[in-house]
């Protein structure tokens, strides 16, 4: 059965824990989340990234996708590799897909892109493949924003999100994770260096995803 036919519902958001995980919870909840497919406990998820989900700055116990698995049951598969770029991530997807067959993938690419000053409509078209790529996999996609590098982030070191993302993620219908690298990453006691958390950051930043889960039906209470 397809699973985009099983019954969708939208759940409240969780108490979270901290005020950073209280405001990544805020930001990733600013417009209404899209709707997705309940994922049950046990199920493989594919976390696709780079730096940022491969947990560089701390230890492979407190990178996102080990917290992640902790508070949702999930099996979750860290496919985070530093350095990567979008096209690089949309590269090695295939195989992962083949090899795992998550239920779920997480998407959160392109930091490389946009510090590297990569054309940015190549990055909206590889952030495109990869959701479909998911999609024809027969799994959930669930997009994560991440920072645009601005003279005023250098300045102020206040960061927001690309709006790329959320173009993407309206254009695709997959739900969105809104504020999270933004957060994390403006606030100086969650990071390790310039451009990654540490422990602290990692796990705000997935207490703040499990908000956007559940808000987007993908995460029962």
């Amino acid at each position: 059965m397809n699973r985009r036919r099983s019954l969708q519902g939208l759940l409240g958001l969780p108490v979270l824990l901290g005020p950073a995980a209280l405001l990544l919870a805020a930001c990733g909840q600013r417009k209404p989340v899209v709707q997705g497919v309940a994922v049950p406990a046990g199920a493989t998820v594919l976390a696709l990234g780079d730096s940022l989900t491969h947990g560089t700055g701390a230890t492979a116990e407190t990178a996102y996708p080990r917290v992640l698995a902790r508070l949702t049951g999930w099996a979750v598969v860290n496919g985070g590799v530093p350095g990567h770029t979008s096209a690089q991530a949309l590269q090695r997807l295939p195989e992962l897909l083949a090899e795992h067959r998550p239920v779920l993938v997480i998407v959160s690419i392109g930091g490389n892109d946009l510090l590297r000053r990569q054309d940015e409509n190549a990055l909206r078209d590889n952030l495109r493949r990869t959701l479909a790529a998911v999609r024809e996999a027969g799994a959930e996609a669930l997009l994560v924003a991440v920072p645009r590098p601005t003279l005023a982030a250098r300045v102020t070191g206040a960061l927001d999100d690309h709006p790329l993302y959320a173009e993407v993620a309206a254009e695709a219908q997959v739900p969105l994770h809104a504020g999270g690298w933004s957060t994390v990453l403006a606030d100086e006691k969650l990071k390790s260096d310039a451009i990654h958390g540490n422990a602290a950051g990692y796990e705000a930043f997935a207490q703040g995803l499990l908000g956007t889960l559940k808000a987007s039906g993908m995460l029962a209470n």
